[in-house]
């Protein structure tokens, strides 16, 4: 007999399962391709940990440099601006050029006014230049000291007055750094402020300035006058020479011709032009009615006949005349259309002489009524004012931007500096 295990009877001994079909193969899939070695693939390197960063003697490089081109420089600045830097007062005043409105005489005359010079020009303009202006600036000084005033203070605050022994130069420069002057072209307001270390004495540099501005401005309205009469009394010379000669060439032309007034020696020639044909008229009339009244041989009929011609006669005589080819009795041989047209040419003249001359003399008029009145000067719409307290120099201002520039001057400099290192 075979020997059976347990294993083998148990195995005899349970049902047969029923049969499960066929499972369908998997499709196969296509084989990866096997990685490819690494070139010189060799132990992966190990990264060292990264230090807490420190001062390095670079760091302490760029901190003195701060404070050496930064905290050094504005510390010194607010220290002179705070303790050194001595108070000023400023003084405003306010004013503008302005010409006289009345024209009525100018309006009347139309383009007259403009041969006075009362046209206006840019006064605002002169005047801002005139306040800058180094004759200003000596005259200012001469009357009420600004070397004095604005030296004295040369040992206290160095930078901001004026050496004692400056030159004008150095006075016009100086100038120009405690005057403020502001213009306004479209309203012609102008406005000045003045520093000083007293408000008294802004206050008294602004009056003189603007008591000189006065004077230039009636300086340009004297002149402005005497152009005015000169140039009006050599027009008016100019306007009489003119009608004299017109006059006289008139007068020789009718002492030549004999002739007073040709138009009305041709309104008289006409006037017989118009007799003689009504004459004619009337010698034919008559000269029908005794045509179919009277026989041939009547004497009356031969003298209505030599009528007619005589009168034909001299109507042709007076044609002849009046035409291009006909002279005047007086025997002067001109030909009568041509002196016609020479003397109205004359009359002509005259009238123009005329009116020039009238026009001369009344821009002679309006001159010397302008000339007897001021057509321009200087309204002050704001007085010189007397300062309580100190605006100038403005230290917080000065301090804050000296700060602003020095740390970005500092700053620029960090940066390049960096970025060159960075690219060595």
């Amino acid at each position: 007999m075979n020997d059976i295990t347990p294993k083998d009877s148990a195995a005899v001994q349970q049902p047969a399962s029923p049969v499960s079909p066929p499972k369908q193969p998997a499709p196969a899939q296509a084989p990866k391709p096997a990685p490819k070695p690494a070139v010189n693939a060799g132990p992966k390197p190990v990264h060292r940990p990264v230090r807490a960063a420190g001062f390095r003697r670079r760091h302490f490089g760029l901190i003195l440099s701060f404070l050496l081109l930064v905290v050094v420089p504005v510390s010194t600045i607010g220290f002179y601006m705070i303790v050194v830097a001595k108070d000023q007062y400023s003084s405003l005043t306010g004013f503008t050029v302005r010409q006289e409105e009345g024209g009525s005489a100018s309006s009347l005359l139309g383009g007259l006014a403009s041969l006075t010079g009362a046209t206006g020009s840019s006064d605002g303009d002169i005047l801002f230049k005139f306040i800058l202006s180094q004759a200003l600036i000596k005259d200012i000084d001469t009357n009420i000291g600004l070397r004095e005033h604005y030296g004295n203070y040369w040992s206290e605050d160095p930078f901001f007055a004026l050496k004692p022994d400056a030159s004008i130069e150095d006075l016009e420069e100086y100038w120009s750094r405690i005057v403020k002057v502001s213009y306004d072209k479209g309203s012609g307001l102008t406005e000045m402020r003045v520093q000083a270390f007293t408000p008294e004495k802004a206050r008294e540099v602004a009056t003189e300035a603007l008591r000189l501005s006065q004077n230039m401005i009636n300086a340009l309205n004297e002149q402005a006058r005497d152009d005015a009469m000169r140039y009006a009394r050599s027009d008016l010379e100019e306007a009489l020479a003119r009608l004299k000669v017109s006059r006289e060439g008139l007068t020789t032309f009718r002492s030549t011709n004999q002739i007073v007034d040709p138009e009305s020696d041709i309104q008289g020639r006409m006037g017989v032009m118009n007799n003689l044909q009504q004459q004619l008229a009337e010698a034919l009339i008559e000269l029908d009615l005794l045509t179919g009244t009277t026989n041939e041989g009547d004497p009356r009929l031969r003298q209505a006949e030599r009528m007619i011609v005589v009168i034909r006669e001299r109507i042709a005589s007076e044609r002849e005349q009046l035409s291009s080819g006909g002279t005047l009795e007086g025997g002067t041989g001109d030909d009568y259309p041509q002196l016609i047209a020479e003397y109205e040419g004359l009359i002509v003249d005259r009238e123009f002489a005329e009116e020039n001359y009238r026009a001369a003399l009344a821009a002679l008029d309006l001159a010397r009524a302008n000339a007897q009145r001021q057509s321009r000067y200087l309204a002050t719409y704001i007085a010189p004012t007397l300062a309580e307290t100190s605006e100038y120099p403005r230290r917080t201002v000065i301090i804050g931007l000296a700060a602003l520039f020095l740390t970005l001057g500092w700053s620029i400099m960090a940066l390049v500096y960096y970025s060159i290192r960075d690219r060595s």
